[in-house]
């Protein structure tokens, strides 16, 4: 897995980028997750618009594609009016066909380094309250929960539930916070 390259996501990527996340939700309905996501709720447009207000990053080894997601710089939906002091964490995919094991993982981890980088302190994300395991997943890679969102508006479909979950990230060595 040491092979994985990242890279922000280009229009070139669109299509791959919504296959990939349709391929997610189709993975999840078939394990009995319906809360979740479904297939064709988002297009080319939605990535291409997130492109344009925050980052949409790609995982990939020997030139395919094994996961992506996307990173905000705020989301007033979830979190409110916030300080800049968070990145925000959407749409992590991993390509469960074709992905090694803790490959979700190692992308959260390129996340969290991008929001240190970006000189913000925090990283933040939100997951369907009822989806227990999810939950437990960025429990255990050591985000809190502390909060809860109730009709969190969505990019199609109607609102949800959300347990707000964040977790500092440390400066790199020698370098000073900067807000973006």
């Amino acid at each position: 897995m040491n092979d994985i390259r990242f890279r922000l996501a280009a229009d070139a990527d669109l299509a791959a980028l919504v296959r990939l996340r349709d391929d997610a939700a189709r993975w999840m309905l078939t394990r009995g997750i319906t809360g979740q996501w479904r297939p064709g709720e988002l297009d080319e447009e939605h990535f291409r618009r997130i492109m344009t207000i925050g980052e949409v990053w790609l995982a990939e080894t020997d030139a395919r594609l094994v996961g992506a997601w996307e990173l905000w710089w705020e989301d007033e939906d979830a979190w409110g009016t916030q300080p800049p002091v968070a990145g925000y964490v959407h749409r992590l995919m991993v390509d469960r066909s074709g992905a090694a094991p803790g490959t979700g993982r190692l992308l959260l981890q390129a996340a969290e380094r991008r929001v240190a980088e970006a000189g913000r302190a925090l990283v933040r994300l939100d997951c369907v309250a009822g989806n227990a395991r999810l939950n437990a997943y960025y429990l255990n890679a050591g985000y809190q929960a502390v909060g809860h969102k109730a009709g969190k508006p969505q990019p199609a479909g109607p609102p949800k539930s959300f347990t707000l979950l964040e977790k500092p990230v440390p400066a790199h060595v020698g370098e000073r916070r900067r807000v973006r």
